[in-house]
């Protein structure tokens, strides 16, 4: 089978026991999908403080506090304490980043003019990367021979594309 060349393949690596727990946290969840695209918004690797989306996003400081809370929990999200000095006071502010599963999920609802060529770069080498070892892993399991892959990956490096 082949795929359209102009389909884009989206790849999610999930926790298996998690599985239910993040699609529903993500795809439920409006709040969630609007935490996301903020995200891809400020780039996928900045850090993103709490203070901020309660402000420019349109839900309640309840809704998008228990989104982050359970996008942290699932591992989507990841959070940090920082103290920062303010008005001659220390304070301590929360901040997110995007985990490697955030950043798929982001990919996943990305247009793709919304990322960087670094960006994209950065993202399909942790995607491939992860892929091979499934695929390693899933092979040991079949017990089948790794040079089969070596060699389908090879073919295809060599065949020409038809953009």
């Amino acid at each position: 089978m082949s795929l359209p060349e102009e389909s884009h393949p989206y790849v999610v690596f999930l926790p298996a026991e998690q599985k239910d727990k993040i699609l529903s946290a993500i795809f439920g969840s409006k709040a969630s999908l609007e935490i996301l695209r903020f995200f891809l918004r400020q780039g996928i690797a900045n850090k993103i403080y709490q203070k901020d989306l309660v402000r420019q996003l349109t839900y309640s400081n309840k809704t998008i506090i228990g989104n982050l809370k359970t996008l942290t929990e699932l591992g989507v999200l990841t959070e940090c304490m920082e103290k920062i000095e303010r008005d001659g006071r220390t304070v301590w502010v929360k901040a997110y980043r995007l985990s490697d599963i955030g950043k798929w999920f982001a990919l996943l609802i990305a247009e793709e003019k919304e990322l960087s060529d670094k960006e994209k770069a950065e993202i399909l080498q942790n995607i491939f990367r992860n892929y091979i070892k499934w695929v390693k892993n899933l092979s040991e399991k079949l017990y089948m021979d790794k040079e089969t892959f070596k060699k389908i990956f090879d073919e295809e490096m060599k065949n020409e594309s038809h953009t």
